[in-house]
């Protein structure tokens, strides 16, 4: 995103990411005979697909512009600790305290981790932490649907009750693609993008969205979606990795240190999660 947005722009960006994803998927479905069911679905895959793709992905490019990815990565993190509390209310989920300091653990350990300090605030930088926690918020409202809808049925069955996963991060994708068409002919950019911009639109769309929606979704159905997003948590560790292997960005005390807490963290939320309720007398 920090490469492509700056050429293609904030909506073209988010519309080609969710696209690309979704025509990827939907021939990764085809190959495993996965039923679309569309005149069923629609509406299930147009509300996933708004909270999922369309929203959030405009808000993060958006975000790109202003705020350097160490703290995108923080705010990104607090996905889990909105799907903790968005389960609370529509899942009838118990915040227990374990899993409550592991989430807010968490998030402690990515602001070490990426060395979160104090930041310039402008209207530029502040509307974009805005627009991070924004889609934070929508990633754990549409994994909160997608439990609701999906019936917790496992990929694989031979008769799902619900959407199939498969099915539900391919139509999630091509309706959100639907819903962000319409802004594209008003937002093209200005000069035709370089190759290395559309190079890494092309992986942005294939690898950090087809194929990571392929694995996340059928995960929320198998353990739910406060356990499934606390993989936001690992997110700046594989950033800094990245960092330093192809930009000789330094790796800190603080990345170490950061990295020991957020596994922490994870192993209290999923313990807590797994915790067997105690009998009633």
């Amino acid at each position: 995103m920090r490469v492509a947005v700056p050429e293609l722009g904030v909506v073209v960006t988010a519309s080609l990411r969710v696209t690309i994803a979704g025509l990827a998927l939907l021939g990764f479905a085809r190959l495993q005979a996965v039923p679309m069911l569309w005149r069923a679905n629609v509406r299930s895959y147009a509300i996933v697909g708004f909270f999922s793709a369309a929203f959030p992905f405009s808000c993060f490019s958006y975000a790109s512009q202003f705020l350097p990815t160490a703290y995108s990565a923080v705010l990104n993190a607090t996905a889990p600790l909105f799907g903790a509390l968005f389960s609370i209310v529509w899942l009838a989920d118990r915040l227990t305290v374990r899993k409550l300091s592991g989430l807010l653990l968490g998030i402690i350990g990515v602001a070490i981790l990426v060395g979160a300090g104090a930041l310039d605030l402008n209207p530029q930088t502040l509307s974009g932490a805005l627009a991070c926690l924004a889609a934070a918020a929508s990633y754990a409202i549409s994994s909160i649907l997608m439990k609701k809808v999906g019936q917790n049925k496992p990929v694989g069955d031979a008769a799902p009750t619900g959407i199939h996963p498969y099915a539900m991060a391919c139509g999630s994708m091509l309706l959100g693609g639907v819903m962000l068409a319409p802004a594209v002919p008003f937002s093209l950019p200005h000069h035709i993008p370089s190759p290395t911009a559309v190079a890494c639109m092309i992986a942005l769309a294939l690898l950090a969205t087809g194929v990571a929606q392929a694995i996340f979704i059928p995960l929320i159905s198998r353990i739910g979606p406060t356990k499934a997003m606390t993989v936001t948590f690992l997110i700046p560790m594989f950033s800094m990795l990245w960092g330093y292997l192809f930009l000789h960005e330094t790796v800190s005390i603080s990345t170490i240190v950061g990295a020991a807490i957020i596994l922490s963290a994870m192993g209290l939320i999923l313990n807590a999660a797994a915790a067997p309720k105690p009998a009633l007398k």
